[in-house]
């Protein structure tokens, strides 16, 4: 038995875990013109998955891992993130920029269909092989989610 149909076995079988795209303000408020916007993914869905497969006493085992997260946010840009994105929590500035996975939108969304961006996460896994005295890799596997972020002006009034 080639080890190559054993790679193949191996790697389809491999579940890869949908992105759980977080951003703050969260999905369910209003993000604002000129203030950062942080995103990420999930932490439990970042991390090595493995499967082994066996045919005829070839056996091979998968073990994929998260390489990027590329977020289109709706507003014809991209974002490249290297990691899963930092969460944001109590004690950061909120008028601070996330520091490893961000974006600051320049326009609102109200011309947008249901006046929303439809943004999306795509998580690029690599993944590596090993078995039957052979090693190597299948690159860019990918997923998927999508969400939907509002995003409006905000007007200050100053009155004497």
């Amino acid at each position: 038995m080639p080890a190559e149909v054993v790679v193949q076995r191996a790697v389809t079988e491999l579940r890869l875990p949908k992105p759980v795209p977080r951003t703050s303000p969260a999905e369910d408020f209003t993000q604002v013109v000129h203030v950062p916007t942080w995103m990420w993914v999930e932490r439990d869905g970042w991390g090595p998955v493995s499967e082994t497969a066996e045919v005829e006493g070839v056996r091979v085992t998968a073990t994929a891992m998260p390489r990027k997260a590329v977020w289109q946010i709706g507003d014809g840009h991209s974002v490249v993130c290297r990691g899963p994105g930092t969460p944001w929590a109590e004690g950061f500035d909120a008028g601070a920029s996330s520091p490893d996975c961000g974006h600051t939108y320049r326009r609102s969304s109200t011309a947008e269909p249901d006046g929303k961006f439809r943004a999306k996460v795509t998580v690029t896994w690599d993944v590596a092989w090993r078995g039957a005295g052979q090693a190597g890799t299948v690159p860019g596997m990918a997923m998927t989610a999508e969400l939907r972020l509002a995003v409006d002006e905000v007007q200050a009034v100053v009155s004497a």
